[in-house]
């Protein structure tokens, strides 16, 4: 049985706050805009803060995604960034 891909609307932008939305637009980052995250750099540098290996981790001040949230985001960016 195979799964439907993941999804952008359905399954990676619910994943962001409305505080982390606000944040990082005042940075030029729009997570919630499938055109500015589905493009593949932008979205790995967003994963890179998700999962620390850029500083600061965000969300600032946490709480820090979790492996399931960490492990979708990347299965995302894996099968193509899907809308």
């Amino acid at each position: 049985m195979q799964s439907n891909p993941i999804s952008f609307e359905r399954d990676i932008r619910p994943l962001f706050r409305a505080i982390d939305l606000e944040h990082m637009s005042a940075m030029d980052v729009l997570l919630d805009d499938y055109a500015y995250m589905s493009n593949a750099q932008n979205a790995q540098a967003v994963y890179e803060y998700l999962d620390g290996t850029q500083q600061p981790q965000m969300p600032p001040g946490g709480p820090f995604w979790s492996d399931d949230q960490l492990s979708l985001f990347a299965r995302w960016m894996e099968q193509g960034r899907q809308p």
